[in-house]
């Protein structure tokens, strides 16, 4: 008996059916982000091994595939004491850092505010498991080059747009700012330097609880005395606290959050405390979508105006937003997408001179048109093309003629 032949763990063969719907979900998106004024940009899926590991993205700068030097063999790589002794380039973990490396290579040939669209696979070494995938696309808008809170008041409206266009109303925004994190660390008397560490701790709240989270602060040396009861004083944070502040909250940044929830009224705006999104680059305003129909964030993003000034020299503001589209997609409905599918069905003594006449017959209507043979069971049959999206069906005879009529 033959093996399995099945692709690489954590990665996926799409059928026509997921690829129509997950084409159809991009098209919305890419309809509703240019509608905004955003423009597609595209960037290699290979970056530079340095640029990839230099302490901008977290946790998964771990995760990233390295590329072998060309001209080296496995015997070089078991030998090596470094990674970057025998790795040039990696796959990019996100579209983030490579997009800051695009403007810096090509900002003399864009605006002064640019506004992004990227959409493309990216590759972390996951563990495979349901719905965590090692190859999966992201969907990234971003703003470069504006400093004030248009470019998060716009990125928060072409999200909370497309979601409706896909038909994902009701989602909420949770949104917070480094700069409060960095105070709120301050008051726990964690010192700057282990600040990265704590918050990727605080991070993994939803995953392991306050419980969890208060023990690995510990074991960071954080003192944790009335950190559980801290915690819950923070998941009742909202929207009344600038006129008694409490300690470990930055009223600078706070203002800043109430004013773009004021100039958002449409939007479902949560103030979170304890939201940290696990990147490095993150230097201010952070945000994640939360919808009901998911237990998970169904994308997120922030402020990283420091990343760009380490490729060019010079810093520009930049702020993000990306879309969990591997997620969104299996919320989605399994329909027919487009306007109209047909197919023609035939015998094998059909001249293929009549076949083709009544292909462009029906080409001549728009949409989609298959060719194929009928068969015995023909109930089978319509239900398995009616699967894959077909709207309607004819039985061509000899001499190409046949009536229409709706698959269902």
């Amino acid at each position: 008996m033959a093996a399995p032949v099945n692709p690489p763990r954590g990665m996926r063969d799409l059928l026509p059916a997921e690829k129509a719907k997950r084409e159809h979900a991009l098209a919305v998106l890419r309809a509703v982000y240019r509608s905004h004024g955003f423009d597609e940009i595209e960037a290699p899926a290979l970056e530079d091994y340095d640029r990839l590991h230099a302490g901008l993205g977290g946790d998964n700068e771990k995760l990233s595939f390295s590329v072998l030097r060309r001209g080296l063999g496995p015997e070089q790589w078991a030998t090596a004491g470094d990674v970057a002794a025998v790795a040039d380039l990696g796959l990019r973990y996100d579209l983030t850092v490579p997009l800051a490396r695009f403007y810096a290579t090509n900002q003399a040939a864009l605006p002064a505010v640019f506004r992004s669209v990227q959409v493309g696979p990216v590759w972390r070494a996951e563990r495979p498991q349901k719905g965590r995938y090692r190859q999966f696309v992201q969907c990234d808008i971003d703003i470069l080059g504006e400093a004030g809170p248009i470019a998060e008041l716009e990125l928060i409206g072409a999200t909370g747009a497309a979601l409706d266009a896909l038909g994902l109303e009701g989602a909420s925004v949770r949104i917070n700012d480094r700069r409060i994190l960095n105070r709120l660390l301050s008051t726990w008397g964690v010192a700057a330097e282990a600040g990265g560490a704590a918050l990727i701790t605080i991070d993994k709240l939803d995953k392991i609880g306050v419980a969890g989270v208060v023990s690995e602060l510990g074991e960071q040396g954080v003192d944790t005395a009335g950190l559980a009861e801290a915690f819950g004083g923070l998941a009742t944070a909202g929207w009344d606290l600038a006129v008694d502040p409490p300690a470990w909250l930055d009223v600078a940044a706070y203002t800043d959050l109430l004013a773009l929830k004021d100039a958002l009224p449409q939007v479902d705006l949560v103030f979170d405390p304890t939201l940290v999104r696990g990147m490095g680059y993150y230097t201010g305003t952070i945000f994640e979508i939360a919808h009901p129909s998911s237990t998970s964030s169904l994308g997120g993003g922030g402020r990283y105006d420091g990343m760009i000034g380490r490729f060019l020299g010079r810093e520009v503001p930049a702020v993000g937003f990306s879309i969990g589209f591997e997620r969104i997609v299996d919320l989605l409905p399994d329909r027919a997408h487009g306007t109209v599918a047909t197919v023609l069905l035939h015998d094998a003594d059909v001249p293929a001179a009549a076949l083709l006449a009544a292909k462009r017959r029906a080409q001549e209507e728009g949409g989609r048109v298959r060719l194929e043979r009928a068969r015995r069971n023909r109930k089978a049959q319509l239900a398995a093309l009616a699967a894959e999206g077909f709207t309607r069906f004819a039985q061509v005879t000899a001499d190409g003629t046949g009536d229409l009529r709706p698959l269902t």
